[in-house]
């Protein structure tokens, strides 16, 4: 196509390249979690931390067999630990509910929205907004696992935002050898003015 610049087909371009690698990781996690008898919840894992995920970023592996372990470790784990864990008393989960909320309120203010430099997010507008999302989806979910009766979904909800939250800190962005897109723009643009 003629009428598309070089910038807008690398992005048509990275979009497909999304498109075609999640299409058959998700059949493949699906299966798993069928395989483990978890299919329900972790599909529930999907739909419940997608909003917190959108918002706040975290890591990509590079590679797509990577991504479906770690894909896989995400949320069928998380469904197996929930259904296999039980707080009890109950005033163990609330503060555990706790500590999660404020570790995340904590990594969120540090490192959300955790861009990557295949997709950086630059403009401050988006990420103050990335930001505030980050913080409400984040604490509406714990509060719905205090609400919510069922003590696996609960569990669900708490795990699967400590992992989420997790995956946004600067040491899974080493161990994954991830860097913040933000910030290597940031470095690109003061050494750019340093050679100016």
């Amino acid at each position: 196509m003629p009428d598309i610049d070089d910038e807008r087909a690398e992005v048509i371009n990275y979009g497909l390249q999304l498109v075609i690698g999640e299409i058959p990781k998700t059949f493949l996690l699906l299966l798993i979690a069928y395989i483990c008898g978890v299919l329900k919840i972790s599909i529930l894992a999907l739909l419940f931390i997608a909003p917190y995920r959108a918002f706040s970023g975290g890591v990509h592996l590079k590679t797509h067999i990577g991504c479906i372990v770690a894909t896989s470790l995400f949320y069928v784990g998380n469904a197996l630990l929930s259904e296999n864990i039980i707080f009890s008393p109950i005033y163990i989960k609330y503060i555990v509910i706790a500590i999660v909320w404020l570790f995340s309120m904590f990594m969120i203010k540090l490192y959300a929205p955790a861009d990557t430099e295949a997709v950086p997010i630059l403009r401050k507008k988006d990420r103050k907004i990335k930001k505030i999302l980050s913080y409400i989806t984040m604490t509406l979910t714990l509060v719905i696992a205090i609400i919510i009766k069922n003590s696996t979904i609960s569990n669900l909800l708490i795990f699967g935002v400590l992992f989420q939250t997790i995956s946004i800190t600067r040491v899974v962005y080493k161990l994954t050898n991830n860097r913040y897109g933000y910030e290597e723009y940031i470095k690109a643009q003061k050494s750019s003015t340093n050679l100016a």
